[in-house]
C-alpha cells in the first residue's frame, strides 16, 4: 500500500506503559493500512508478545522506531495531530476524528503527518501538546474510558475510509442477479393477489389497499430478480396446494374425475362450500361446537 496517502501518516506513542496497548495499536494499524510506528521512551516490551497480541503484523513490528525525545520523533513531520481526552484552549484547531481527515490527508500529500497519542494513565503532558498543530477529541459519554489503542483505532478508521483504502474486497453474493423488470414485478403482484384471494384474505379487507401496501413493502425491500421470483413461486405454490386439496376433497365426497374438473371450474364460493360441508362431515363435533 505504498501508493496510499496513508503511507505518509505516522503513529507516535508517547511513553507507552503497557505492551498490550502497543500490540493493540499495531493490530489496528495493520487493519487500517498504516505501517509507521514510532515509540518515545516506552516501557520495555517483548516483540514476541506484540506478535501474539497482533497476529501477522511482523512487517509493522519490524519497522517500529524508538526515540529518546518527542522532538526527535516529530522532526521530519510537517503536521502533528494530537489526540487528547480533554478539550484545550482554542489556540489549537479542534477536531473530531472525522473532521480531522481532510487536514491530515492534505498534509500527507506534502510530507509526513504524525498522529500523537499519550500515556495510558495521564495522556499527553502540556509540553507534548505544545508540539501539535491540531487537537482531536473523540466524542463519548461522560464515562469516557477509551484506552490508547481504542482511540488510535477510531482515528485510523476514519482516515482509512476517507483515503479510500478499503483493500479487502467483499465479493458479490453468489448467484447475484440484476434488479427485476417492471413486467416481472407486475407478474409477481398478480400471483400474490391471486394467492390472497384463494385463501379468502380479502373477505373483510380492501383488496386495492392491501395490494398497494404489498407493492410498497416489496419496493422498499428492493429485491433482486431472484428474490422476487422466490415470492412469486411461493404464491404460485399456495394456489397449486389449494387446488390439490380441493380436488382431494371433491374425490372424497364421491365425485368422478369429470365432475371434479367441472367443479374446479366453478367459482371459489362453491368450492369453499363443498370444503365446508366436507369438513363438517369429517369433524362433526367441531361443527356442532361452532353452532353452539
Amino acid at each position: 500500500m505504498s501508493s496510499s496517502r496513508l503511507a505518509a501518516v505516522t503513529v507516535v506513542l508517547y511513553e507507552s506503559q503497557d505492551q498490550v496497548n502497543i500490540g493493540a495499536v499495531v493490530r489496528a494499524m495493520k487493519n487500517m493500512g498504516l505501517r509507521d510506528l514510532r515509540l518515545v521512551r516506552p516501557e520495555p516490551y517483548d516483540v514476541t508478545r506484540l506478535q501474539q497480541i497482533a497476529h501477522d503484523t511482523l512487517d509493522v513490528v519490524e519497522r517500529i522506531q524508538h526515540f529518546d525525545s518527542l522532538d526527535d520523533a516529530l522532526a521530519d513531520c510537517v503536521r502533528v495531530v494530537a489526540f487528547s481526552g480533554r478539550r484545550r484552549a482554542t489556540r489549537w484547531a479542534m477536531h473530531t476524528p472525522r473532521s480531522m481527515v481532510d487536514e491530515v490527508l492534505e498534509y500527507a500529500e506534502q510530507g509526513r503527518v504524525a498522529l500523537l497519542f499519550g500515556r495510558e494513565d495521564h495522556g499527553l503532558p502540556s509540553d507534548a501538546i505544545d508540539r501539535a498543530h491540531a487537537l482531536v477529541t473523540i466524542p463519548t459519554t461522560a464515562h469516557f474510558s477509551l484506552n490508547v489503542a481504542q482511540a488510535a483505532l477510531v482515528g485510523m478508521y476514519e482516515l482509512h475510509v476517507a483515503a479510500g483504502d478499503a483493500s479487502r474486497s467483499l465479493g458479490r453474493p453468489r448467484k447475484a442477479t440484476a434488479p427485476p423488470t417492471a413486467a416481472e414485478a407486475e407478474r409477481t403482484f398478480s400471483d400474490v393477489e391471486a394467492a390472497l384471494r384463494a385463501v379468502a384474505y380479502f373477505k373483510t379487507r380492501n383488496p386495492e389497499l392491501i395490494m398497494r401496501t404489498v407493492r410498497s413493502l416489496v419496493f422498499r425491500a428492493s429485491p433482486d430478480a431472484r428474490e422476487l421470483t422466490l415470492l412469486r413461486t411461493a404464491s404460485i405454490e399456495v394456489l397449486r396446494t389449494l387446488e390439490r386439496e380441493k380436488r382431494a376433497l371433491l374425490r372424497r365426497i364421491g365425485l368422478d374425475d369429470d365432475a371434479v374438473d367441472a367443479a374446479m371450474r366453478d367459482d371459489a364460493e362453491a368450492v369453499a362450500q363443498i370444503r365446508a360441508d366436507e369438513m363438517a362431515r369429517v369433524f362433526p363435533h367441531a361443527a356442532a361446537g361452532d353452532e353452539a
